[in-house]
């Protein structure tokens, strides 16, 4: 199995828990924004880490998620409200609840966006929220 090109129908993609979605989302969000460092700075690791937690949080998924709602495809933004709506057990007390309910929104998508191969439009959404 390669699992950098997995390809899953929609249908098979929303087949599996919501929360399941965020929370590989999290992590090609994450791989995506270490990247784009990696490549256009040449950074210290601390302040890679640094720069990394100024896009992986809640407050900057849900500002990530301003700049791309409008574009949305009816399939993504499912994947997008059934990730904001799902019942998270914990919000950590530096989040705000809305902002964190909408960060899981933005992971889920990703994680969808991921598993069905569509790295093409992943690409195109990370390259609208980075964009100053």
């Amino acid at each position: 199995m390669d699992y950098f090109h997995v390809t899953l129908s929609e249908r098979e993609v929303a087949s599996h828990s919501i929360l399941a979605l965020a929370h590989l989302g999290d992590s090609v969000y994450e791989l995506m924004v270490r990247t784009r460092l990696l490549i256009n700075a040449d950074l210290t690791n601390r302040t890679m880490h640094n720069e990394t937690l100024n896009y992986v949080n809640a407050s900057a998924q849900f500002e990530a998620y301003q700049k791309i709602k409008d574009i949305l495809t009816p399939f993504e933004a499912d994947i997008f409200r059934r990730g904001r709506n799902a019942r998270v057990k914990t919000v950590p007390r530096n989040a705000d609840r809305a902002k964190y309910h909408t960060a899981t929104g933005v992971e889920a998508l990703f994680g969808a966006l991921w598993l069905s191969g569509n790295h093409e439009r992943l690409n195109q959404l990370f390259e609208i929220i980075v964009d100053p």
